[in-house]
Order: C-alpha cells, then sequence, then structure tokens
C-alpha cells in the first residue's frame, strides 16, 4: 500500500485517546530591559493563547487528520478544564469520556516566549525564544472509583473503534491498573494499541502493538545513554524484546526516526528515516502528532513501515509550527505528493 493509498483510508476511523489532558497556555511578549529590583529580565506580554496539549493535543490531531477521536481522561473542577472542555467540543471531538475530580486541578503548562525580532504585536508570532515553561498539576494517581469509570467507558467505545492510544505524561490518570484492564478487554477485538509512553508507566505497556518513545524517554527506559546509532539500536532491540512489541518508533528530533520490526522468523529489522523539515520552528507536540498519524496508519491496515512513513511525515510539519500544532489532511497530502516529500512507491 503505498502512502497516497494510506491516506485516502484515513478518514473516519474510530480512535480512543486515554491519558492526562493538558491546557496549554502561550505567552508572548517582549524583553528589553533588566529589572532594577533583580537581575532578572523584564517581560512584557503582548499576546495570550490556549491550545490543547497532552492527550487532547493526541485527540486534536487524529480529528485534524480525518479520524473519528473519543478522548478519555480527567480535569479538575476549575475554570480551565471547563475551557479545555470547550474548545475540543468546539473541534466536534467526543468528550463524554473526560471526567471532572474536584480533588486535582486540571493539568496546566504555561509557556512564557520572547519574540522573534521579525514577529509583531498585532498578529502571533511564528517562533521566538522560550524563556520559561510553569506547571500546574497533580502526579497522584486517580482514585480506584474513577479509574473504573474511566475503564467502563473505554470498554463501551470498543466494538466501535479502530485502534486505542495511550497518551501518557506520567500525571497520574494512567496507572498499572487501567493499563491491565483496558488490554484485556480489547483483545477480543484484535485493534491496534500505540502507546506514547513516559517514565512511570514504561514497562507496564507488555504486549501492546508498538511504542514511539523519543530517543531520550528509549535511553532513559534501559537506563542506558545513546550517542551513536550503535547504541540506539542496541536499546531499541532491549525494548522491542521486553515488551514483547510487534513494532517500536524512536523519533529523534532532528535526526528522524527509527523503526523496528520483528519478522516472521523472529529476527529484528530497523529501518532509520530521515528529518521531513527543513525548517524546525518548535518540536512541542510533535510526538503528538507523529502517535496520532502512525496511530491511524494502521488503524487502516497499513503496515508499520507505511505507518511510519506517513507520521514522518506529518511531524515534519507539525515541527515548522509554534506549540502544539495540528496537521490538516491538505498539508499531509501534499508532503505525500511532492518531490521534497517521501512516497513509498
Amino acid at each position: 500500500m503505498n502512502l497516497k493509498a494510506v491516506f485516502e483510508q484515513l478518514q473516519g476511523k474510530r480512535v480512543v485517546i486515554i491519558g492526562d489532558v493538558i491546557l496549554d497556555t502561550y505567552i508572548w511578549g517582549d524583553v528589553k530591559r533588566i529589572s532594577p529590583e533583580a537581575p532578572v529580565p523584564v517581560f512584557e506580554t503582548t499576546t495570550e493563547k490556549t491550545g490543547c496539549g497532552g492527550a487532547a493535543n493526541v485527540a486534536q490531531n487524529v480529528a485534524s487528520l480525518g479520524g473519528n477521536a473519543t478522548l478519555i481522561g480527567v480535569i479538575g473542577s476549575d475554570r480551565e478544564g471547563e475551557k479545555l472542555v470547550q474548545m475540543l467540543t468546539e473541534m466536534n471531538l467526543v468528550t463524554t469520556g473526560i471526567h471532572t475530580d474536584p480533588r486535582r486541578p486540571t493539568s496546566i503548562k504555561t509557556r512564557v516566549i520572547a519574540r522573534a525580532a521579525t514577529s509583531f504585536a498585532d498578529r502571533e508570532p511564528e517562533s521566538g525564544h522560550h524563556l520559561l515553561r510553569i506547571d500546574r498539576e497533580s502526579k497522584q494517581e486517580i482514585s480506584p472509583q474513577i479509574r473504573e469509570h474511566l475503564q467502563d467507558t473505554i470498554v463501551s467505545q470498543l466494538p466501535t473503534s479502530d485502534a486505542i492510544i495511550f497518551a501518557d505524561y506520567d500525571k497520574g490518570v494512567v496507572t498499572a491498573q487501567l493499563i491491565k484492564g483496558v488490554m484485556k478487554h480489547a483483545e477480543p477485538y484484535g485493534i491496534p494499541i500505540i502507546v506514547d509512553p513516559k517514565r512511570n508507566n514504561f514497562w507496564h505497556y507488555e504486549g501492546v502493538t508498538a511504542v514511539t518513545p523519543n530517543h531520550k524517554e528509549a535511553s532513559a527506559a534501559v537506563h542506558e545513554e545513546i550517542i551513536d546509532v550503535s547504541d540506539l539500536v542496541a536499546v531499541g532491540e532491549k525494548i522491542l524484546n521486553r515488551l514483547s512489541l510487534k513494532a517500536l518508533l524512536i523519533t529523534r528530533d532532528a535526526n528522524g526516526m527509527s523503526l523496528f520490526q520483528r519478522t516472521a522468523d523472529g529476527t529484528i529489522e530497523v529501518e532509520h528515516l530521515p528529518p521531513n523539515s527543513s525548517i524546525v520552528t518548535d518540536v512541542t507536540g510533535a510526538g503528538d502528532t507523529v502517535v496520532a498519524a502512525f496511530t491511524l496508519a494502521l488503524a487502516a491496515d497499513a503496515g508499520f513501515r507505511s505507518a511510519a512513513m506517513l507520521s514522518n511525515l506529518a511531524g515534519g510539519i507539525a515541527v515548522s509550527k509554534m506549540g502544539c500544532a495540528t496537521v490538516t489532511p491538505e498539508e499531509l497530502l501534499h508532503a505525500i505528493v511532492s518531490p521534497q516529500g517521501i512516497s513509498e512507491k
């Protein structure tokens, strides 16, 4: 199946996204002087914007690419949670799986960005220098009652779903018990389960279809430093074997990504895909785009190689934009058919 054929099959695929929903706030401004009160820069705010982060960004990427996304997560009983649900609803995302827990705040990441010299106050900046990130969140595990509520919602979605994504950000929503329960109930349906993992639950995902860590997460998981390609291959093989995966996709920032697959005879094949963007504005949320495109392609019965190539193109588009960005079908199709894009023959 070539990439254009894969692309045409993405539309309407139903994906359940389970994980930590986050409200992203961006504050742009200028730094022109040092404070007389202390040797710190004075940041003058010019523009503010909110967006979807974490599992919510994965969901909006699935929807933007033409899939049907059902988001399962937890917010606090606060204005930020209401804002997040409102934004998701406006994007026609299914939010009935988002549970409100009054004992924890909605996760918020606020990024403070000094505008580039070419940016102007009357429009959103296209680039800038990150000065600071401020997080407000709870990392405590959700209660057993909330976990059961989420699992019941997930199970009700399985008969009509084409794939599952765990978008795990170590904020406490995804627990070992939830992972085990979802995998048990999903097994009869034979749908792909893809994981964008963080550290806490990394080794709890044994038996899923594939995981998509970045190279730093992969390195931390096996406690081995990745310096060169041989180190990367050794780390990847250990993860593939220990988690009994069918495939492993390690994203490598400016170096593209590496796909590990197990062949029918049990051997491991590794393919290194070069980066697909000459302009890197911001890598924030690029992993969300990658896992969304990769999963949609697998939901459309594409092979792992085609899915990786498609997600590589989508990730290249995402890093050319500021903040947690989405990729449209038009942008992805252009990347597939353009001479600069990779197209599988």
